[in-house]
């Protein structure tokens, strides 16, 4: 790539984490990450999607049991991260979706950038359509509200790496660009 900057270095480095530090991260460092995720672009500003850090172990277990389970397995799909965001997207919204994974592309990068380790973690919807909406809450609190009119889009595990993230191998280009003033593909 010819350009370089700060951003672009960032998205380049960042790799997926799933050897981690038992110890917590600081609430210093959930805020630095959970507010670039308020920073995310969302359709029409709607700046919709919630976020919803959980850190007590108790509820964590239980998260990660359900969705093990939507996994048909037994590991634990958080890999023993000690706090975990769940990232929930506007129900009714279209865009719902794209603008909740927006967030998650920040948090990623965030987390990143203060030299914590991240990973995607998937079926959060899939986690909380297997259960009763009734049974949302656990005793330690409302995870979800019941009145929300959001939908779960995905967990960011959010740990200490036990190492550096190792550099990623070129990737080749993906697409390529099209001009089609001119009807012909730039060299």
């Amino acid at each position: 790539m010819s350009i370089q900057n700060e951003i672009l270095n960032a998205i380049a480095s960042r790799r997926s984490c799933r050897a981690y530090k038992p110890e917590q991260i600081t609430a210093e460092e959930l805020e630095a990450v959970t507010t670039a995720g308020t920073w995310a672009a969302t359709a029409m500003g709607r700046q919709s999607p919630v976020m919803v850090a959980v850190q007590d172990k108790e509820t964590l277990a239980e998260l990660s049991r359900l969705n093990a389970a939507v996994m048909g397995t037994k590991n634990d799909p958080f890999y023993g991260a000690p706090t975990a965001v769940l990232v929930l997207g506007e129900k009714n919204n279209p865009n719902g979706v794209q603008d909740a994974s927006l967030v998650m592309g920040n948090l990623l990068l965030a987390a990143s950038g203060i030299g914590l380790g991240s990973c995607w973690i998937n079926r959060a919807k899939e986690t909380f359509e297997k259960r009763p909406k009734a049974r949302l809450c656990w005793p330690s609190g409302a995870l979800i509200p019941r009145s929300t009119s959001a939908s779960a889009t995905a967990f960011l595990a959010i740990p200490r790496p036990m190492a550096p993230a190792r550099p990623a191998p070129a990737r080749p280009a993906m697409s390529c660009t099209y001009d089609f003033r001119r009807r012909h593909r730039p060299v």
